[in-house]
C-alpha cells in the first residue's frame, strides 16, 4: 500500500523559510521519482517542482525557480522541499506526489501560509 505523509508546512512571514517533508512507504523506487504540487481554493493543483530516483534530475516551476530546491534521499524514500524567499503568492496546500505501476498517489497535503 502506497502511503505519503507530508509534513512541514506552517505559518511564516513574506521572505520567511519553510522545509516540507514527505515520506514515502510501500512502493518502489522507479523512474518517476516525486514530486511537489500545490493547491490554493478555486484553482487547479500546479507543478512546483520534481526529482527523480535515479540521476538526482530536477525540474522546477518557472514562479519558484532560484527559490525553492527539491531535494530526496532515496534510501529513507523521503524528498524534502526547501523553500526560501516565501512570498505571499506561495500560499497553498502543498501535495507531493509518486508514481508507481502506472498510478498517482498523493500525500494528504500540508499548508503553507505566507502572511505579514
Amino acid at each position: 500500500q502506497v502511503q505519503l505523509v507530508e509534513s512541514g508546512g506552517g505559518l511564516v512571514q513574506p521572505g520567511g523559510s519553510l522545509r516540507l517533508s514527505c515520506v514515502g512507504s510501500g512502493f518502489s523506487l522507479g523512474n518517476y521519482g516525486m514530486a511537489w504540487y500545490r493547491q490554493v481554493p478555486g484553482k487547479e493543483r500546479e507543478f512546483v517542482a520534481s526529482i527523480k530516483w535515479s540521476g538526482g534530475d530536477t525540474l522546477y516551476a518557472d514562479s519558484v525557480k532560484g527559490r525553492f530546491t527539491i531535494s530526496g534521499d532515496n534510501a529513507k524514500k523521503t524528498v524534502y522541499l526547501q523553500m526560501n524567499s516565501l512570498k505571499f503568492e506561495d500560499t497553498a496546500v502543498y501535495y507531493c506526489k509518486t508514481r508507481d505501476s502506472g498510478f498517482d498517489y498523493w500525500g494528504q497535503g500540508t499548508q503553507v501560509t505566507v502572511s505579514s
